[in-house]
């Protein structure tokens, strides 16, 4: 079924599997089709956890099979002003920003979406699990949802607009995970058995908080339990998220009498933190008051169809490993909306996205600036 007729398609190949696929698939539909491999961090690259290198071997291995060109471009700098810089300011606020959605917004769908026009391409390519689908009846370009519900990757391809989307093809989007590797084994790609990478975009699989360290300055503080007792100390707020229940420290100590949430041995989590003060407040039990909000405001809203929805009711994700929840959305002015939830939400985090959704179709979203 050859689709492409020859028209000139440029892949981010990243070296991982999902990537690899594309290009094969689209080559097969009679795509010219030519990849890129992306360089977007430079500042250690030899270090253990940056396999930037062997990522691109990897790559290159897999157009060597795939018998397409391989381009190496470096969007290090650009990457460092675009993402990184925001990434450190909204660290430095004492919010959790997500580097991904910045990077598919600044890099993949910006950078190299110019980059690859300059090379003649009628469209770009990425191994990200989402579709697009022309609405016929409004003119406008749809994000859907990936069809396999484990891999959907809509929650951090939400700031994508109009011309992008339009440029845009994302070919195992309509595939399941495990059809993706089968593909890929058959075909005898060298990464067909490549695990999944689970780490930041750039900072790969390194230990985070260690990572860190080297751009923001510590101020220990103290870590605090709702009556207000000193429970330990925290290494500097920056280092923590609303939820986290791993790395506390406080792992030993123990809340006595009755918990609301949780039972005497349940695990602290963190529900809060004070800038102004300096103070890490936690509570014991996944199910504590503290951690159940009830509704967000968010900003800097980007919306997929150039407009924001009608208010009313919709369902949306304020973390990407979350079912879709009920809401009824409320705009604002200057890209602002209100969600309330009528059930309450877990842990919903400052910087984190929150992401709205009309059954498949992704409507766009914005960062949460408060929860309540």
């Amino acid at each position: 079924m050859a689709t492409g007729k020859g028209q000139r398609v440029v892949v981010g190949l990243s070296g991982g599997v999902d990537s690899a696929v594309s290009a094969y698939l689209l080559k097969q539909q009679g795509y010219d089709v030519i990849g890129i491999f992306m360089k977007n961090w430079e500042d250690d690259d030899d270090s253990e956890y940056c396999s930037s290198n062997i990522d691109f071997v990897d790559a290159a291995s897999v157009a060597d099979v795939i018998g397409i060109e391989i381009e190496h471009v470096n969007f290090a700098a650009d990457y460092k002003d675009r993402v990184f810089a925001e990434f450190l300011r909204e660290y430095q606020a004492g919010r959790t920003p997500n580097p991904d959605v910045l990077c598919n917004a600044e890099i993949k769908f910006k950078a190299f979406l110019d980059h690859a026009m300059r090379l003649g391409a009628e469209k770009i390519a990425t191994g990200h699990y989402a579709r697009v689908r022309l609405n016929e009846a409004t003119g406008r370009h749809e994000l859907l949802k990936g069809l396999d519900p484990l891999k959907d990757q809509s929650y951090f391809l939400h700031r994508l607009n109009q011309a992008q989307l339009s440029k845009t093809l994302f070919p195992v989007g309509e595939l399941p995970k495990t059809e993706v590797r089968r593909i890929a084994e058959e075909i005898g790609l060298p990464n067909a058995k490549k695990k999944d990478s689970t780490g930041i975009c750039f900072i790969g699989e390194r230990p985070f908080r260690e990572f860190l360290n080297r751009y923001i300055s510590k101020a220990p503080g103290p870590i605090k339990d709702e009556r207000g007792r000193v429970l330990g100390q925290h290494q500097g707020l920056s280092f923590y998220t609303l939820g986290q229940r791993q790395g506390l420290g406080i792992g030993g100590v123990k809340e006595k009498g009755a918990q609301r949430g949780g039972g005497e041995h349940a695990p602290w989590f963190v529900a809060r933190k004070d800038i102004e003060k300096n103070t890490l407040w936690v509570v014991q039990g996944h199910d504590h008051p503290w951690l159940q909000y009830g509704a967000l405001q968010a900003d800097d809203a980007s919306w997929v169809a150039g407009e924001p929805p009608a208010p009313g009711t919709l369902a949306s994700k304020t973390r990407y490993r979350q079912a879709d929840a009920p809401c009824v959305l409320a705009p604002g002015a200057n890209g602002a909306f209100a969600l309330d939830f009528p059930e309450p939400q877990w842990a919903v985090t400052p910087g984190q996205s929150a992401v709205l959704y009309e059954g498949e179709v992704c409507l766009g979203g914005g960062v949460i600036a408060q929860a309540h």
